[in-house]
């Protein structure tokens, strides 16, 4: 009886210490969230993470295959499987990276459309609708299917999360907060908000095109440094009397080594080269 009673007592103090703890998202769901926001920022919606992880695993797979064709020597074919591996993720964060500087370049032109709607009298739903045939080319399609969401459920507060998950974009989460805040306490400040974004965006995209232009070609000299190596490794590839030394254990951990001190040095170059980014606080 004394053993229940204090079995009882103990899990009742358990259950009041962590009643309200938030808990915390584990690692394997903050790895999903990250390559779902990467995936839709790159305009990938219809690649999950788990199928990018797929092609990853085909990638390195085929291109260690490959390589033990044309080189024999498994360590440098586990080596080069390594960088296949990280081709797909490389070309999705280059498709990401363009569309960035793609919108960051039209979302100036959207909030003043979305200004010029509001100052017209038209309904905020109305407004985001019609900038998917008004606005911007790249815009269109996401706007598009918010209209065709909100026509279909009228539900102005679910669709602007879908429209924000679908665009995955700092910009576009602090337009559409402030859209939601204007349709939910009103106000008149709304069209001089809209106007001095706009302002402020492009003078912030003015600003960071300047700067990238000016960092290009160090981050494409650093790139080249580090990759230097590994074409050479390659070159030797075709000559299996040289290739063969690679098979031996000082081989294998010459390549270990090598691969260790790419890696260190070439995040290292895009920990210093990197120019602040917005982050998604307002998802």
């Amino acid at each position: 009886m004394g053993a229940a009673v204090g079995l009882a007592f103990g899990l009742g103090v358990f259950l009041l210490l962590n009643t309200g703890r938030p808990r915390r998202a584990r690692p394997a769901s903050r790895w999903r969230n990250r390559r779902t926001d990467m995936l839709r920022q790159a305009g990938l919606d219809g690649i999950t993470p788990g199928r990018l992880a797929g092609l990853q695993a085909g990638a390195g797979l085929a291109v260690a295959v490959a390589m033990l064709t044309v080189t024999r020597t498994a360590p440098v074919a586990a080596a080069f499987g390594v960088f296949g591996a990280m081709l797909p993720v490389a070309l999705v964060q280059r498709q990401r990276r363009r569309r960035a500087v793609e919108l960051r370049d039209v979302w100036p032109e959207a909030v003043d459309n979305l200004a010029s709607a509001v100052r017209a009298g038209l309904s905020l739903p109305e407004a985001l609708s019609a900038l998917g045939t008004r606005g911007p080319e790249p815009l269109r399609e996401p706007f598009n299917r918010f209209g065709a969401d909100y026509r279909a459920s009228g539900r102005f507060g679910s669709c602007l999360d879908r429209l924000k998950d679908s665009l995955a974009d700092p910009v576009a989460d602090r337009i559409l907060e402030s859209l939601r805040m204007a349709r939910e306490v009103g106000g008149t400040d709304l069209g001089r908000l809209l106007r001095t974004l706009s302002a402020f965006l492009r003078e912030d995209a003015r600003a960071r095109a300047e700067l990238e232009t000016r960092q290009g070609w160090t981050v494409n000299a650093a790139r080249l440094a580090v990759a230097a190596p590994w074409a050479v490794l390659l070159l030797l590839g075709t000559q299996s009397q040289t290739i063969q030394a690679y098979n031996s254990t000082g081989g294998v951990v010459v390549l270990a080594v090598g691969g260790v001190v790419s890696f260190a040095a070439y995040r290292l170059m895009l920990q210093i080269g990197r120019l602040p980014e917005d982050q998604r606080v307002l998802r």
